[in-house]
């Protein structure tokens, strides 16, 4: 699915922006994807209190923001949300610069996520 997404640019042409996906194809691509990693680029206490489920939580924020993108496989398919789509738009091209071939953001982020979701208990 997240080959066919890109299987209208040619070989050698570079991506230098982070595919925008709508929240019903965001949600199928990372169901039917063997390959995906799903990361939440919020801050701590944003993904406590609602998070899709199966998530990373890398903070774009945080001081370890690339070194902890740095440890992820660069041939992954990465699925990034935030609140808005705004961050993990951000987040998904630093990605692209760091060499990361395939990477895509849920806009509008998770505030027009119809899918399942989950927070701590303690948050509840």
């Amino acid at each position: 699915m997240f080959k066919d997404m890109f299987s209208n640019r040619h070989k050698n042409e570079k991506v230098n922006t982070v595919e925008n996906v709508d929240a019903e194809s965001f949600e199928k691509m990372i169901k039917e994807d063997e390959n995906a990693v799903l990361i939440d680029v919020r801050t701590t206490m944003e993904n406590k209190m609602l998070r899709i489920p199966n998530s990373l939580l890398i903070d774009i924020a945080s001081p370890f923001f690339i070194p902890e993108l740095d440890k992820l496989d660069r041939n992954k398919n990465y699925y990034l949300y935030c609140r808005s789509g705004s961050r993990s738009f951000h987040a998904g091209n630093h990605m692209l610069k760091m060499g990361f071939k395939n990477v895509c953001h849920l806009q509008p982020g998770i505030i027009g996520w119809k899918g399942e979701t989950e927070q701590d208990s303690s948050e509840k």
